[in-house]
């Protein structure tokens, strides 16, 4: 039996994922120096907009897939918080005009915590590849 949860969850993860994927490609097809000399200019060393537009990809991927759900759960919500206190919190819930604001952000952040702590959601690899024999 289906339970909607578990429908839901899966939404969320695809959607999650894809948006992901697509935010690390773009940091990859654009000039990625650009991304480096922002987060330098945030005091962040640069290799980290590597490690991120990484995660982003690769945890992408991985989310759409279904694999490792927690983990790259708990990974995006760690880069969209400090995105929201490093860079958008200043600019207010729905920007000043100069800049975008953390609305989205937080229904990510929201997203990727649900994802975290629930249970698990449908046609993901985990639920195959990790398949409990008592379950």
């Amino acid at each position: 039996m289906i339970r909607t949860y578990e429908t839901g969850a899966t939404i969320l993860r695809v959607v999650l994922g894809a948006t992901f994927f697509i935010h690390g490609a773009a940091k990859f097809q654009g000039d990625i120096a650009n991304t480096v000399g922002f987060f330098e200019s945030l005091g962040l060393p640069g290799f980290t907009a590597y490690l991120v537009a990484l995660i982003e990809l690769i945890g992408g991927l991985a989310m759409v897939l279904g694999v490792g759900t927690r983990v790259v759960s708990i990974l995006f919500a760690i880069i969209l918080a400090v995105a929201i206190l490093k860079v958008k919190l200043a600019g207010g819930f729905l920007g000043n005009g100069q800049m975008a604001g953390y609305e989205l952000d937080i229904a990510l952040l929201a997203m990727s915590i649900y994802l975290a702590l629930a249970n698990k959601s449908l046609f993901a690899l985990e639920n195959v590849l990790f398949q409990s024999k008592n379950a």
